[in-house]
């Protein structure tokens, strides 16, 4: 049996999507789908699980995992897989029963609604498939109550004719009971044409009727009523998970998408047929030793040689790689490959374009996985330390590395982090936040001689300690008395000038410090003029820039959280009849402008000295006032602020 620990994963997105953990001989041991993956990953690596789980955890060597977007496209993905693996842990696919749908068979004379499993016929219209079957019943019984269609079989419906007497659906109002003669033949075909608009054109129009009706019976005080409308309203909404927010099921092919990297790239493929995901499959490339720029080529050239080819394939990766695919030459050469016409299509719009989207996550999840269990792998963090020691000249390797990154917005909310990795790998126990007041007027090198000062300050006064002594005495340990190998500061010349002016201003002459430059990844040494290079493709620079990256997460983490708060606070001091201890009690329960601004009247007034009439005040106020809207710029980490007017 496998140790769990050894092959836990992290990096886990929290999106839908389907998972699958393997034997020793790489066999599918069990598929399993989840609303997040992150959280229900999780919870197989914890304690006091039950004996079948803690079985299959340690019978297994490695789990990965495909992002879908919606719960629907992972109830087909998994369906998939468990047919075609039948793995171990596994139960029976339930009774071999696909997902329902909603029929009306509009070829009878009186048409009839039902829900089917059953494959498809000629002359039904169908709607779905449905997530939820238990859903889908609420709401099958809620547009009979509001569309009184025939429900019943064909012999019931018979029955009735010759007995002339309709059945209980008819007395409750849930069948317009053509059966007898309540409605004409054609007044009964256009109730249900009026279920297919509704269910083809989606539930806007009903929900709204059904809100307004929820809203009359609240103020009448028929809470009850409201309360059943209030359910109605959810289980519609439950229920209407259906192929609209699925793949339609005109669409098949194969769905490619690349995510190219310095030293590897990843490539993600779904196998779409008939609005179904048939197959996920994902392959690293590693450009280490590779000469060849055509990575689309590349990747259709090792997926075809396994795969058969389909007639059409849907290719998304950046613009570069894009800009070297010529269409039509490789149409054609997959063609020749095919015997038959092969299509290669760039979509820019629409619902293949949104497909191609869900497989660039997993692409960059496949990606993600790789690079963290190579982190992990000693022997890759060794030559990473090694190549680097030799880059910067250093007199023995960084076994401790700390990096500084600084976030703000035009110089206010400053924050700064403080990363540490031993050995190659992250330690996060050691990490450390700095907040930075906004009054001195920072800006980035002045917050970096700042944040440098204060650490190594704390260097100074703790690294004489006598730790054996504090622990006998059960004193608590220095947090910053061990000296790094090697400091990295996010930036070129001017932040790395700034911490070199704080070392020197400490006497600190004996830690190794460069700056990590965004724009070319150039490592600068105080005072000098040319910077240091990494070779593109080798293990030292793929390590920096995760250092990089991961001081630049932890920062933006701590700043938004900063901001946050510092927004609310702005917020509320425009506010005149709330004092401070009003404003104290607000910041407490909401912590931010967004939660604020969900936030009913009702909820603001359960806050501690809150009442109706002040919550019904900050509600005016809040609508009155300009809107904030923060966003992230993903690939340098910079924190970017527009101003809109809330109704803009």
């Amino acid at each position: 049996m496998s140790d769990p620990a050894s092959y836990r994963p992290s990096g886990v997105p929290d999106e839908p999507g389907v998972y699958r953990f393997f034997s020793t001989d790489d066999r599918v041991i069990y598929v399993g789908k989840a609303r997040s993956l992150k959280n229900r990953l999780s919870s197989y690596f914890q304690k006091n699980l039950d004996t079948k789980t803690e079985t299959m955890v340690k019978t297994a060597v490695r789990v990965d995992w495909t992002v879908v977007a919606t719960e629907v496209e992972a109830l087909q993905l998994e369906y998939t897989w468990i047919k075609e693996e039948k793995p171990d842990f596994n139960i029976e696919f339930k009774d071999d029963k696909s997902y329902p749908y909603l029929a009306l068979s509009m070829k009878e004379e009186f048409p009839r609604l039902f829900i089917t499993r059953r494959p498809k016929q000629k002359g039904n219209l169908y709607f779905g498939p449905f997530a939820h079957a238990w859903a889908l019943r609420t709401t099958f019984d809620l547009i009979l109550k509001l569309f009184p269609v025939r429900s019943c079989s064909q012999s019931n419906f018979e029955t009735a004719q010759r007995s002339k007497r309709q059945c209980l659906l008819g007395d409750i109002g849930k069948c317009s009971a053509p059966c007898v003669e309540w409605v004409t033949s054609s007044e009964h075909r256009k109730i249900a044409e009026k279920i297919a608009d509704f269910l083809s054109h989606g539930s806007d129009d009903l929900g709204e009727t059904l809100r307004n009706e929820m809203e009359r019976a609240a103020v009448a005080e028929e809470f009850e009523r409201a309360g059943k409308i209030r359910d109605q309203l959810q289980a519609l909404e439950r229920a209407l998970e259906s192929s609209e927010a699925s793949i339609p099921d005109s669409i098949s092919g194969d769905f490619i998408a690349i995510h190219d990297d310095i030293t590897h790239s990843s490539v993600s493929l779904f196998k779409v047929r008939g609005g179904r995901i048939v197959g996920s499959r994902s392959w690293i490339m590693d450009r280490t030793s590779s000469v060849s720029d055509d990575l689309v080529t590349d990747a259709l050239d090792r997926i075809y040689f396994e795969f058969e080819l389909p007639n059409e394939i849907y290719i998304a990766a950046d613009a570069k790689l894009i800009q070297m695919i010529d269409i039509e030459v490789t149409s054609s050469w997959l063609s020749l490959r095919a015997g038959r016409k092969v299509c290669v299509r760039i979509p820019e719009r629409g619902e293949k374009f949104e497909l191609l989207q869900t497989v660039k996550r997993n692409a960059h999840q496949a990606l993600i996985q790789f690079l963290s269990k190579r982190s992990n792998d000693a022997a890759v963090s060794g030559r990473a330390l090694e190549q680097l020691a030799e880059a910067l000249e250093l007199e023995e390797l960084p076994l401790r590395i700390e990096c500084f990154d600084i976030s703000n917005i035009q110089g206010t909310s400053v924050v700064a982090s403080m990363v540490v990795f031993e050995d190659g790998q992250p330690k996060k126990s050691d990490y450390r936040r700095f907040g930075i007041d906004d009054r001195e007027k920072f800006d980035d090198t002045r917050a970096m001689h700042h944040v440098i000062t204060r650490r190594f300050k704390r260097y100074l006064a703790e690294k004489d300690i006598d730790l054996a002594e504090v622990e006998i005495s059960g004193g608590a340990k220095p947090k910053f008395a061990y000296p790094p190998n090697l400091v990295i500061v996010d930036g070129g010349r001017g932040q790395v000038n700034a911490a070199a002016r704080a070392f020197a201003e400490l006497g600190i002459t004996d830690i190794p410090l460069v700056g990590l430059a965004k724009r070319l990844e150039e490592i600068w040494f105080p005072n000098r003029t040319y910077p240091v290079i990494l070779p593109r493709r080798g293990e030292a620079l793929y390590l920096v820039q995760r250092i990089r990256d991961e001081a630049h997460r932890f920062a933006i983490t701590f700043h938004r959280s900063k901001r946050s708060r510092l927004m609310l606070e702005s917020l509320l001091d425009d506010i005149p009849s709330l004092g401070e201890v009003r404003r104290s009690s607000i910041l407490d329960h909401f912590g931010s402008v967004a939660a604020l601004r969900k936030a009913s009247a009702e909820e603001i007034g359960n806050v501690p000295g809150i009442g109706p009439k002040i919550a019904a005040q900050i509600l005016e106020f809040i609508g009155q006032s300009v809107g904030s809207s923060l966003s992230i710029d993903a690939a340098t980490g910079e924190i970017l602020e527009s101003q809109v007017p809330k109704d803009a």
